[in-house]
């Protein structure tokens, strides 16, 4: 009985240590699928953050050279800024105080079909102070223009994401 007994001992311990094995194994590949999901979603969102960085450095360009209404740049930089995941997310309001006031001045005002349909006299205010909010800031916002476009330069890269 004592042979039998052992038999059986030894038996439940090459069971025993084959499942502690095989969970040892399961938990180190787990641990390797983890650490490449993290992996993956910091690249997709370094390759969302160019793509973000490539519209930043375009909007610029069109404000610095004057091809479009600078309420009109503050409003989708400010929007699209926002969008800006990691370490490259920027407090737009503290780092481009001039470009962020003016957003703040025209982001309520009407645009598009919504200013067609106002009536004249409140278009005409609406113009007025947006105009005015415009000359006052143009220069400071063309100086941060300038520099988000500096400051974005480096940080649009084009990342090329393959599955491993």
């Amino acid at each position: 009985m004592s042979l039998d007994t052992t038999t059986l001992a030894i038996a439940g311990g090459v069971i025993i240590f084959g499942l502690a094995s095989y969970a040892g194994y399961l938990l180190l590949q787990l641990k390797k699928q983890s650490e490449l999901q993290q992996q993956h979603r910091l690249l997709a969102i370094e390759k969302r953050n160019a793509n973000i960085f490539e519209s930043v450095r375009v909007l610029c360009m069109a404000g610095i050279q004057g091809q479009c209404d600078l309420s009109e740049i503050s409003i989708r930089l400010y929007n699209i800024m926002d969008y800006v995941q990691g370490e490259q997310r920027v407090d737009f309001d503290q780092e481009y105080p001039a470009t962020s006031e003016l957003f703040h001045i025209v982001k309520d005002m009407a645009r598009g079909e919504a200013r067609q349909s106002l009536v004249k006299k409140e278009r005409m205010q609406q113009n007025l102070a947006r105009h005015k909010a415009e000359s006052r800031l143009q220069e400071a916002i063309v100086v941060e223009l300038e520099r988000l476009q500096r400051h974005v330069e480096p940080l649009n890269k084009q990342i090329d994401i393959q599955m491993v």
